[in-house]
């Protein structure tokens, strides 16, 4: 079993971004981060779950937590949706992030995964240590 907390941020929406991840099994640790220039707050969220399921090294059980309510929703709700309607939102139109919404969903085949949500910025002591990551990868974006 690996637990992974995932967070994003960005500083402006879009703006400098950051992600953050945190895979842990058992007593075993490994903390993840990175930035983009130019992003949006929920690219950056997605772009963390990528990353973490990327470090997967073989088929697992997992319990993901977000505090991103669009991405637990976009991948446990609307994504058969999404891929019914060729990409496309119930009014029709494309469906936004969808390059990350595929990438996600095709990195999530390989597991089982159950994809869960926490309030951010609540004190949940997992959060708040992706929140720091997601952040010190704005800042080591910035720095240069």
């Amino acid at each position: 079993m690996i637990e992974i907390y995932t967070d994003g941020a960005c500083r402006g929406n879009p703006g400098p971004g950051g992600w953050g991840a945190l895979l842990r099994s058992g007593k075993h640790e490994k903390e993840l981060w990175g930035g983009e220039a130019d992003t949006t707050n929920n690219r950056m969220e997605m772009t963390a779950v990528i990353e973490s399921l990327k470090a997967l090294k073989r088929p697992s059980e997992v319990i993901l937590t977000t505090d991103s309510q669009y991405v637990r929703k976009g991948i446990t709700e609307w994504i058969a949706g999404w891929k019914r309607k060729n990409w496309k939102t119930s009014a029709g139109k494309p469906v936004k992030n969808a390059d990350l919404w595929r990438e996600i969903d095709k990195l999530a085949a390989g597991h089982k995964i159950d994809w869960r949500w926490v309030k951010g910025h609540s004190g949940h002591a997992e959060n708040e240590r992706v929140d720091e990551l997601a952040n010190r990868g704005i800042d080591e974006l910035q720095a240069g």
